[in-house]
């Protein structure tokens, strides 16, 4: 999911950006209309990016949750950022009944995503074992708790995992937005925080006094599926276009069910989120991604949310709450 201009109307409003690389994703921040303290901010923004990739990577041993989760079992002195999204990490687990389940890392490692993959080079196999059976003490529709503990004291910060390793990359770009996004609030007219698709939009746009937001084709990276317009929100997308590999020759994917311990969402490719908090989006898209095409359109109804999905068939679903949001559709959709 980008942002995106409406050819041939060009940006009207002069734009401060800053790009770089982080979370194993391209990250743009934009300034609309930039103030004298624009640069300041976009600075504060990118080390708040950083911070959450140092501090949360699971792919850095020496990052603060590697050290953690070599002991999942006992306490330990963490950053307060890492305290943080633990602790956010633990509320959206218990807000989705445990859809949203960080402790899914043991599968992924399993299946051989022990580190950040090329996945783009695709035909990807990550060795002979197939898909193992790991569901342990997890089986049939039933998610066993998980119930870490966060304590501060003194402004100092103290973390037990609950003795489980967990996996924070979806849910830490999500709150990398969130707390980027405050970085460059005022900082302009408006500004975007699009940390490869966990996107937040404030205020005005480069050619109007809201975002157009496209969404992507997720068989096809150059194509749109739809518009929308957005803005004083978040949106994320979550996809199976990219991290997906073969274990042993069987097809896998990052986007795994705890109730089964397998990848999870049938007959789906993409589903994405808006909602006013673009931490949730990310963890709504991928909750509500396991119902599979037959339940997206009423789960996502019953849930209230303004989601949009792509199914394995190309066809495309929008529930009630985006539709207002829309301003173009692809018209085979």
């Amino acid at each position: 999911m980008n942002p995106v201009r409406e050819a041939p109307v060009p940006p009207t409003r002069e734009l401060a950006v800053a790009s770089f690389d982080a979370m194993a994703s391209p990250v743009t921040l934009s300034v609309v209309a930039p103030g004298p303290d624009a640069a300041e901010c976009l600075e504060r923004a990118e080390q708040v990016v950083r911070d959450v990739e140092r501090t949360c990577s699971r792919f850095d041993p020496a990052s603060a949750l590697s050290r953690a989760n070599l002991e999942p079992d006992r306490w330990h002195d963490v950053p307060a950022t890492l305290a943080a999204a633990v602790g956010e990490a633990a509320t959206a687990h218990r807000e989705t009944g445990g859809l949203f389940d960080p402790r899914i890392l043991d599968v992924l490692l399993g299946w051989g995503y022990d580190r950040s993959l090329p996945f783009a080079a695709g035909d990807l196999d990550r060795g002979p074992a197939g898909i193992p059976d790991l569901r342990g003490s997890h089986h049939g529709e039933m998610v066993v708790p998980w119930l870490p503990q966060v304590v501060e004291s003194d402004g100092a910060w103290r973390l037990h995992l609950g003795g489980s390793a967990i996996d924070l990359g979806g849910i830490g770009k999500g709150l990398a937005a969130r707390w980027a996004a405050a970085e460059l609030a005022g900082a302009g007219r408006g500004f975007a925080v699009d940390l490869g698709g966990d996107c937040a939009f404030g205020g005005a746009g480069p050619d109007r006094d809201s975002w157009r937001v496209g969404v992507e084709d997720p068989t096809d990276r150059a194509e749109l599926v739809l518009v929308l317009d957005l803005t004083d929100t978040g949106c994320a997308t979550s996809s199976t276009r990219l991290r997906r590999w073969r274990s042993g020759g069987v097809a896998v994917h990052h986007l795994v069910d705890p109730r089964t311990r397998r990848p999870g969402g049938e007959g789906l490719l993409a589903v994405t989120v808006v909602h006013l908090d673009p931490a949730w989006s990310e963890v709504l898209s991928k909750s509500v991604f396991l119902a599979g095409a037959a339940d997206i359109g009423s789960r996502a109804e019953e849930l209230g949310l303004a989601a949009a999905w792509v199914r394995a068939d190309g066809t495309v679903g929008t529930t009630t709450a985006l539709d207002a949001s829309v301003v173009w559709r692809r018209s085979d959709v």
